[in-house]
């Protein structure tokens, strides 16, 4: 039985984004250097957690359901996550950590 017709698509989209996108803020320093195979397997499990949300086929096109989830490719939010973390330290509006 597939559960997921049950629960409106904007919660299960945050559903799907808490089990696996947060999952990346929190290591995106270790994943700049990552090999590009690598980046390819996280970029399954992205595109993988898209098709879940709006109940594609893996012969579908991914591109546009990225787009409407406003999700980078996991390349580009890693790089854009550490950017944004390295001008919140110089500017000094990074968290203070004791």
């Amino acid at each position: 039985m597939n559960n997921s017709k049950y629960v409106p698509t904007s919660v299960f989209q945050s559903l799907v984004s808490a089990f696996v996108l947060n999952r990346l803020n929190y290591c995106n320093g270790l994943l700049v250097d990552l090999q590009a195979s690598l980046f390819q397997r996280l970029q399954s499990i992205q595109n993988s957690a898209a098709r879940l949300i709006y109940r594609l086929r893996r012969s579908e096109h991914i591109t546009d359901a990225l787009m409407s989830l406003h999700w980078l490719h996991v390349p580009g939010r890693v790089e854009y996550k550490v950017a944004v973390l390295t001008y919140k330290a110089l500017n000094g509006s990074a968290p203070p950590y004791s």
